[in-house]
């Protein structure tokens, strides 16, 4: 393909896909990010979000306004689609209906907020987010959006109302923890975390009740487990994992009974 996609997502009726792309500014992938600035997540510019069949026909692009547009996922209810921009300088959570209009900005606070999914009934919205808060890490932070930069080593869990009220922290750990994703009984949330990592690097799954109580720990991986999704009657769950890999840093998708 052309240019560098991320971010993809069934639509509703499973017959189209959402996704990010940068083919539209440039066929050439955009360089990665310095390395001598650490680990860290780039945000292309570049990136707009489309719409398209299966098989890549029918190409329609919903956002155009200059900046990252990507991590757009979509209520189970089919109207709306939630998506991280920087049109507005820094990383914010924005809706639109699923058609591309009304493109609407629902956080407003100093740090990255991507990575959002909707409640099963459409009523709620999870994201993660990072949360500056000393004079260094503000000075770190800033510097670093500036180029187009985030640095995801300290991400907490956030839930709040589809029109962005009533945001909430439900999780505090100080670590990298991130890929939230509701349970079917919309009361508890799944996400991946280095909470316990004694080098960083190892990520398990963790589940955690929507008000930030009953933490549990699901997985016990010694690499990294992440991006857990479950499936509508939440007898399954998908994620993806390093173990069993054949060579370091190879990730796989598995998926396993839920028994509550």
């Amino acid at each position: 393909g052309l240019g560098r996609t991320t971010c993809s997502y069934f639509m509703p009726d499973d017959n189209q896909i959402i996704y990010a792309s940068t083919h539209h500014y440039d066929e050439q992938c955009p360089p990665p990010p310095d390395k001598s600035r650490g680990y860290v997540w780039k945000l292309y510019e570049t990136f707009d979000i489309f719409v398209s069949d299966l098989d890549g026909s029918n190409l329609k692009q919903l956002t155009h306004t200059y900046g990252y547009d990507a991590e757009a996922t979509v209520s189970p209810l089919g109207d709306k689609i939630v998506f991280t921009s920087t049109r507005d300088g820094d990383p914010e959570i924005y809706v639109m209906n699923i058609d591309g209009s009304n493109q609407t900005r629902l956080t407003f606070e100093k740090g990255y907020d991507g990575g959002a999914f909707f409640s099963p009934d459409g009523s709620k919205i999870v994201f993660r987010a990072s949360r500056p808060k000393t004079e260094k890490e503000f000075a770190d932070y800033n510097e670093l959006v500036k180029e187009g930069l985030v640095r995801p080593t300290a991400l907490e869990i956030f839930v709040m109302d589809a029109d962005g009220q009533n945001i909430k922290q439900i999780t505090n750990l100080g670590k990298a923890s991130f890929a939230p994703f509701f349970h079917p009984d919309a009361k508890r949330i799944i996400f991946s975390s280095n909470a316990e990592s004694k080098n960083g690097r190892d990520f398990d799954l963790y589940l955690i009740n929507i008000d930030g109580t009953n933490l549990e720990r699901i997985t016990f991986n010694d690499t990294f487990d992440g991006f857990p999704m479950f499936t509508r009657d939440g007898k399954k769950l998908v994620f993806a994992s390093n173990r069993f890999s054949k060579k370091e840093g190879e990730t796989n998708i598995f998926i396993t009974d839920w028994v509550d």
